[in-house]
């Protein structure tokens, strides 16, 4: 029998820029939170190989899950603001997270708002998108077709993907385990889930590899340091010995952690720590905006941060985000052994070889055939126009074997409507041009300051009444986000759309995928 929980949400009014080109949420502006009270039925069972527990354990009396719910950006006319910019991301815990909701029975109510962040779900996901051609980083992948959810508009999608490596042929990683051995964590989902997933991790590392252990609760403790990755026994003995109790003093434990990465660091090597936490701070410094201001001083040393959360009812994806964000890195939830395996072992070398930093798309579109669009999520990835040309602007890493997916929904202009531009599409709109718009990405090598730019012209050519499945498999995941989160630019989504277009699409050969399409089924059910 489910028990009533309550869980806290965030609500961040953040400040649009009025530049020309700022369409988006300005990330760093003055912000101020509003706290709301969401009340759900809170219950929980693992699953796939996961640590079997009982509901009673399982079952918090008090869900004080914490997320941001950012205020969600409507169309941009493309007259007044031609140009779309936003920090690439490969963070998948939203999708995950959504994935253990629902496998504990919630229903569309009952999923808290921030939890769902639609990028976040497109890139959990993998695509046959094009490899990269010469000396390029990535290679780029764009389609265009009808939107399913309004007939009237048209979608389309923008996929990066970097080419796979093998871990063991990779440079040498030098990685700092950080594990939250505080009270909140004495829950079976929580540190024995954790226990077994670095187990795992374990079993893949070698000698050319360096590990260190620290963990925190009320004070930091360094447990392992600088050992061989081939003490896998050693290494497991340390895990397998963790017990939890006491405060969060998570501030104390990433200060101890950097210092230890800084002193093993490795040149041309896979330096990162790994937080490993349900993101409950409650000593030190524990606000979004402090941690924030630690984990920026932090990133300029060449370190790279991956966090992985862990748990349920009391689980702050808020601060656990900023941390990842802000910190030059990648966020993932782990709500299973099979989880973990998926990011540490099957993706090693995504989640832990940056191939570029500080990933920036911009997008300008032609006001002579797009009047209005939309960027589909990356709702917290927004930045300035001027932001794409300053290499002091901080963005995303994009690791070894990723895909990235962003999905536009644009209104085609109608035929005889009276257009403007200002910029790159200015002297063509009397004289027509057959581009739609264009894509162009900065990139940093990952031990670069400044950066390099590419750009892709887009044109009719881009638009198929018969896209690919790729193509509809993502439009099928932005529709099932724009549903989960209720979004006021959702028209004719539903949840039973999702449900037909994943049925009609060859995804059996694809686990994930096809597990997508269960959750699907099961959301209906819960609801």
């Amino acid at each position: 029998m489910k028990k009533k929980g309550i869980a806290i949400v965030l609500t961040i009014a953040t400040l649009t820029s009025t530049l020309l080109g700022g369409c988006g949420v300005v990330k760093e502006s003055t912000s101020t939170s509003d706290m709301s009270v969401v009340d759900y039925d809170s219950g929980s069972t693992m699953y796939d190989n996961a640590v079997a527990t009982s509901e009673e354990e399982m079952t918090p009396d008090f869900n004080t899950e914490e997320y941001n719910a950012e205020k969600e950006t409507g169309f941009a006319q493309t007259s007044v603001t031609p140009l779309s910019t936003f920090s690439a991301d490969v963070d998948t815990a939203s999708y995950s997270n959504l994935r253990r909701m629902i496998e504990d029975g919630y229903s569309l109510e009952e999923i808290p708002e921030g939890a769902v962040r639609i990028e976040e779900i497109l890139n959990y996901f993998d695509y046959d998108y094009n490899l990269p051609e010469g000396e390029e980083p990535f290679g780029v992948t764009t389609e265009m077709s009808e939107c399913p959810w309004n007939s009237e508009h048209m979608l389309l999608s923008i996929g990066l993907k970097t080419e796979e490596i093998d871990f063991s042929e990779s440079a040498s990683s030098n990685l700092v385990f950080l594990l939250d051995v505080s009270g909140s964590m004495n829950d079976s989902d929580k540190l024995p889930l954790l226990q077994r997933s670095l187990g795992v991790l374990a079993e893949n590392l070698t000698e050319k590899d360096r590990i260190s252990i620290v963990t925190y609760a009320g004070d930091d403790r360094i447990l392992l340091e600088g050992v061989s990755g081939d003490e896998t026994e050693v290494i497991r003995e340390v895990l397998n010995d963790l017990e939890a109790g006491g405060s969060t003093n998570g501030s104390k434990g990433i200060e101890t952690a950097y210092a230890l990465a800084e002193e093993y660091f490795i040149e041309g090597g896979n330096n990162r720590v790994i937080l490993a936490t349900d993101g409950d701070l409650n000593v030190g410094i524990t606000s979004e905006s402090e941690l924030t201001e630690l984990i920026e001083e932090k990133r300029d040393s060449g370190i790279y941060l991956t966090v992985l959360g862990f748990g349920t009812g009391n689980i702050k994806d808020n601060k656990m985000e900023t941390l990842a964000d802000n910190g030059n890195g990648n966020y993932a939830y782990i709500d299973s052994v099979g989880e973990a395996k998926k990011v540490l072992v099957e993706e090693m070398g995504a989640t832990f070889v940056t191939v570029t930093k500080d990933v920036k798309i911009q997008v300008e579109f032609n006001p002579e055939k797009v009047s209005e669009y939309r960027l589909i999520g990356y709702e917290n990835r927004r930045l300035d126009a001027q932001d794409f040309e300053d290499d002091t602007k901080d963005a995303g890493e994009i690791g070894a074997g990723h895909t990235v997916t962003a999905i536009y929904e644009i209104v085609p202009v109608n035929e005889g409507e009276k257009v403007e531009s200002n910029l790159k599409y200015s002297d063509v709109v009397t004289n027509g041009s057959d581009e739609w718009l264009t894509i162009s990405i900065r990139y940093k090598e990952p031990d670069a300051d400044e950066s390099v730019l590419l750009e892709y012209p887009v044109d009719e050519s881009c638009y198929t009444e018969s896209p690919s499945e790729d193509w509809q498999f993502a439009v099928a995941a932005a529709e099932f986000g724009l549903v989960v989160a209720d979004s006021d630019y959702k028209g004719n989504a539903s949840l039973e759309h999702v449900q037909e277009t994943l049925k009609a699409l060859d995804i059996e050969e694809d686990d994930y995928k096809e597990e997508f399409y269960y959750l699907v089924k099961k959301l209906i059910k819960n609801s």
